[in-house]
């Protein structure tokens, strides 16, 4: 494997790229624990596939901006170490499939010369922050997101706070108050404002905390009606600290930021908070708004034409295109089946938009893509050249524009096939409902599972992947259905409602029955979710009975017992262990090593003048330390303030390890204390002993009785 260290220019990124490469020598060589390997590699974006010996790389794409060069590099990585796809997905990332783990550093590197990391992509850590793909050209917004999401993410990347938390954390911006972000299911959600103090325009945000999909979903609570902008990091920093501290971590299913709160309640965890500020590097951070310039607008002089199929290009402008807050330009969406896009068409696309646009693509949150700044004269030339590639479809982010996961075809989480049934719904849709793709009121989301990384929780009609039996106990592949989800705005959004399940191949004629009973019950103007609401109050078994004859398994044809995309086999779950949330390391070596690792790093960003994270290295030492201990004597806690107090019973108590004035006493000092070089070295040093007096305890367990 090639070394890196002469090729980037960025020592850190280089460094990164060298210890994962490194770690998969150990690892191979059987020298690496694997729950400790695939928890570091998850980390840097590599994700272990539902097939054995490939693995998933995740592109982490800040707030979803690409520039050409960027989406070009894309491309050329997919052909010579993946499959030539590239994968769009919810959270505004880019997924590569199959590729050879020992090929991952490489990749990486070759990314790296255009940005793109997949540092943090995956795994226990805040991962990629998305954003509204209209930020900076919505007519809506009070301001642009863009510079804020942007801070955030480079000001967290590689943080000590958030590396190896109980569970993944996410973060969101929405542009305006339409909420096109979903701040609503997100662990921290930002929604900009202005309001005028002393006659002065102020920026901030309204918060929502605490939001979440997946099989227990929960809507954000409110933290602040309006946050100044200079707050917004220090406290989303404090907020991470909080979940560390207090997040539980052996209960995989209840260690998200939306059981804590639930735990806490919402008072109580801004006190936390609060206590945390005193610790912070920055007690206010000033955003530099030029940090995201706005780009050059498309190319201009451009001749009028005559579009050979006017009737779709009308239809285009009418559901894809809308004008800028910049008087005269035009965004440009560009929907994506499946959120797919094969690195032969990315290349051609790169150069449509050198030639269309400016160079600013956005990654939408439903799998597809945003031009901006696309002069009117111009668009014709770009219907063009896009239906040549055949991204040209009318209907962006109406009910024929589905969200879906890979499902089973890749992920080790999936039940049943998600890919297979989004294609057959839009093509019913397509065919029978054509009228519907100017409608985007109703939103249809599919997930594999019920982990809603398709986002099912939050449709208008949602499925995700599941089983049945029939009456002979033979497997079906079924789909759960879900009705009532959406936006409302504001930070407020629903959740939608389980009604049941069906055999998926069923799926169709369920989508059929549902659009026909709102075509013939709804009121005039009536939206879906409205509609949803009004029958469900009259009788909140309406659905469940308008579907039931689709869950007869008395008539299950021989077909049904095939799941989309099979022929030959019968269906069987085979979900495995997920990745997606990384995992718990108990192993007593393991633990220390790691632990000594962090006192290094500790030091190293004393010397560098990076107090604040030597101190939290040298708490993680603490932490760290503590918790073999504890395994060593068959305690396990499930959090680190459990840890804490846990070894100053089994531990200081008892006179085994002898700490004046107590463990808890020393090591929550962090949040007590300003962040100065003096207390860096001081903290430094009693974690230092700290370690130290564990490897003797440590020593002597291991010593035989003579």
């Amino acid at each position: 494997m090639q070394s890196f260290r002469t090729e980037l220019e960025n020592p850190v990124v280089e460094q990164d790229i060298i210890d994962l490469e490194q770690k998969i020598h150990l690892y191979q060589e059987g020298k690496m624990d694997e729950d400790r390997f695939r928890s570091l590699r998850l980390a840097r974006g590599v994700y272990g596939q539902r097939q054995p010996g490939v693995q998933m790389v995740r592109i982490k794409i800040p707030f979803g901006k690409l520039t050409t060069p960027q989406l070009v590099r894309i491309a050329e990585v997919s052909d010579a170490y993946a499959t030539g796809n590239l994968h769009l997905t919810t959270r505004q990332d880019i997924q590569l499939h199959y590729v050879s783990l020992d090929r991952t550093p490489e990749l990486w590197a070759e990314l790296e010369r255009d940005e793109l990391t997949l540092r943090e992509a995956c795994g226990n850590t805040v991962r990629n922050i998305t954003a509204s793909a209209r930020a900076g050209v919505d007519p809506n917004e009070p301001f642009d997101v863009s510079p804020y999401a942007y801070e955030m993410f480079r000001y967290l990347l590689r943080n000590p706070v958030c590396q190896e938390m109980g569970r993944k954390f996410k973060i969101a911006f929405s542009a305006s108050e339409q909420d096109s972000a979903f701040t609503f299911i997100h662990d921290i959600g930002a929604i900009p404002l202005v309001r005028a103090v002393d006659g002065e325009e102020q920026r901030g945000f309204k918060i929502m905390i605490g939001g979440g999909l997946g099989a227990q979903p929960h809507l954000a609570q409110v933290a602040y009606e309006f946050l100044p902008e200079d707050q917004l990091i220090p406290f989303t920093e404090a907020v991470l600290r909080v979940f560390d501290r207090h997040g539980e971590r052996n209960k995989r299913g209840k260690a998200r930021m939306k059981f804590l709160l639930q735990s806490l309640g919402l008072d109580t965890l801004l006190e936390l908070v609060q206590q945390e500020w005193k610790a912070l590097p920055r007690k206010t951070y000033r955003v530099d708004r030029d940090t995201v310039s706005e780009p050059a607008p498309g190319p201009d002089g451009f001749s009028e034409i005559e579009v050979a199929d006017a009737e779709k290009y009308q239809r285009w402008r009418d559901t894809n295109v809308f004008e800028q807050k910049q008087t005269g330009f035009y965004g440009v969406f560009i929907k994506l089946p499946l959120g797919d896009l094969h690195s032969s068409t990315a290349r051609k696309l790169a150069t449509v938009v050198q030639r269309h646009a400016a160079n600013d693509i956005r990654i939408t949150v439903n799998q597809g893509l945003l031009l901006k700044y696309v002069r009117s004269e111009a668009l014709p030339h770009l219907f063009v050249a896009l239906d040549e590639l055949q991204l040209a479809e009318p209907g962006f982010d109406s009910v024929a524009d589905i969200t879906a996961c890979p499902g089973t075809d890749t992920c080790n989480l999936g039940i049943s096939n998600s890919t297979g049934i989004a294609q057959a719904l839009e093509e019913v849709i397509v065919r029978e409902y054509p009228d519907l793709i100017k409608n985007n009121d109703i939103k249809i989301k599919i997930s594999g599972c019920p982990n809603s990384c398709g986002q099912h929780g939050l449709a208008s009609i949602g499925f995700h992947g599941s089983s049945m039996k029939d009456p002979q106990k033979r497997v079906i592949p079924a789909l759960q259905v879900l009705l009532g989800g959406g936006v409302d705005g504001n930070g407020a959004g629903r959740i939608a409602n389980k009604v049941l399940k069906i055999p998926s191949k069923r799926g169709p004629q369920a989508l059929r029955t549902l659009l026909d009973d709102y075509d013939e019950n709804r009121l005039d103007g009536e939206y879906y979710a409205d509609y949803v609401d009004r029958q469900s109050e009259q009788d909140k078994h309406y659905f469940y009975h308008l579907l039931k004859p689709l869950t007869d398994l008395e008539t299950v044809a021989a077909h049904e017992y095939f799941d989309w995309g099979h022929t030959q086999q019968d269906f069987k779950v085979e979900a495995g262990v997920g990745e997606c949330a990384g995992v718990i390391i108990d192993l007593i070596a393991t633990l220390l090593h790691e632990t000594e690792e962090k006192l290094v790093w500790a030091s190293q960003n004393l010397a560098r003048g990076a107090y604040a994270d030597a101190i939290y290295h040298a708490y993680n030492v603490h932490v760290g330390a503590a918790k073999a201990l504890l395994l060593s004597d068959d305690k396990k806690s499930n959090t680190q303030m459990d840890i804490i107090r846990a070894f100053d019973e089994h531990f200081v108590a008892t006179g085994i390890v002898p700490i004046a004035g107590g463990f808890a006493d020393q090591v929550l000092q962090i949040n007590k204390n300003e962040p100065t070089p003096a207390f860096a070295r001081n903290y430094l040093a009693s974690a230092t002993e700290f370690l130290a007096q564990v490897h003797r305890v440590r020593n002597q367990q291991l010593t035989p009785a003579s």
